[in-house]
């Protein structure tokens, strides 16, 4: 049985962590790593999420049915019990499937259907999300008899805000580096998806495409777990499970950002992928770091080409305040001036801003 003084160390060792920088990825597996010294499970699926849409990406996954990702991203997102959403309304941070079924998974449910092949007796669901949006939710399967225990989940519930935060701090990190300026240019593309998430077809540039962004050793081009993400969203709004927009604004590389988007396309599903536009790049921007809402209206703008004296009319501040206001931006994203910071923002190399 594990300690409380095990759940301590173990939080503070991820505490730690969380302090250290480095890419979401790189933290996903080292959290994962101290949480086996306070936790018995045997697969896991850490993802992250556009903060607004909280459609997931980028998973960070050790599961037995890896090759049937497809249809897990989608029994997930049509599974209504402990549904990141659901969490998030409930402002519960951590629940157990078996709390929420009963002691023996329900059989009416699609989800712990899919579980019970691979013998799973309880998940520990976890919501990374704060005033800012939700940045990633963690799935832990557990096959012993034993559910996970109040003092499991109490633990795993006091992590959260610092998981949460680490989160939303990588993701803030990553516009600081300006992506290569051709590599996203020949957006966007579209993969056709049947009912099962199966990529029926796509476009001529697609391949390419995708093998640029997402180099694979395999001769077929990757196709990013977003797009089924995206789509199974498509598929739970239509349902009724939940309401949020289909899309989702993933990180890719060196301050890359595209955006995916899923729509209905007769019996078939329609995915798009193209290069965030910079307003979307925006609206994260300013939740990743943390931004007031009179700041992300200063940015917005700002990034559309206003002045001092322009900003502090439509904002009705003197244009001292307006500094002021920038000032604390600048500390907030760890700039120095305006021309780095629409640089970051943007996602291009940038004029020089004016400064009157």
């Amino acid at each position: 049985m594990v300690t409380q003084l095990t759940l301590a160390n173990v939080r503070e060792r991820i505490e730690s962590i969380s302090a250290v920088p480095s890419d979401a990825r790189t933290f996903r597996t080292d959290a994962l790593r101290e949480l086996h010294r306070a936790l018995d499970f045997d697969a896991h699926v850490w993802l992250l999420t556009d903060p607004v849409t909280t459609v997931g990406s980028d998973p960070h996954a050790d599961v037995p049915a890896f090759g049937q990702l497809p249809s897990l991203i989608k029994f997930k997102y049509l599974t209504k019990v402990n549904r990141w959403t659901d969490l998030i309304t409930r402002r519960v941070a951590v629940a157990s499937l078996i709390e929420a079924t009963g002691a023996e998974l329900a059989e009416s449910l699609l989800w712990t259907e899919v579980l019970q092949n691979y013998r799973v007796k309880d998940v520990a669901s976890i919501v990374m999300a704060d005033s800012y949006g939700c940045w990633g939710f963690l799935d832990l399967w557990r096959r012993s008899p034993e559910a996970f225990d109040g003092h499991e989940l109490a633990f795993l519930s006091d992590l959260a805000p610092s998981l949460t935060r680490a989160l939303r701090m990588r993701q803030a990190g990553t516009f600081s580096t300006i992506p290569p300026a051709l590599r996203l240019e020949r957006g966007p593309v579209v993969l056709i998806l049947s009912e099962n998430l199966e990529v029926v077809s796509q476009t001529g540039a697609a391949g390419e495409w995708l093998r640029t962004l997402l180099p694979a050793a395999g001769t077929l081009p990757p196709v990013p777990a977003s797009v089924y993400n995206a789509a199974a969203q498509l598929l739970a709004v239509e349902q009724d499970v939940d309401s949020h927009e289909a899309s989702a604004r993933v990180h890719l590389m060196e301050g890359a950002w595209i955006t995916v988007r899923a729509a209905r396309m007769g019996s078939q599903i329609a995915v798009t992928l193209e290069a965030a536009a910079p307003d979307e790049r925006l609206e994260v921007y300013t939740l990743a770091h943390g931004m007031t809402p009179r700041e992300a209206e200063l940015l917005g703008m700002l990034v559309a080409g206003s002045d001092t004296k322009t900003i502090a009319a439509a904002m009705t501040l003197s244009e001292l305040t307006v500094q002021d206001h920038l000032k604390t931006i600048f500390a907030k994203s760890h700039t120095h001036n305006r021309r780095s910071l629409l640089a970051q923002i943007v996602g291009t190399r940038v004029g020089a801003a004016r400064t009157e």
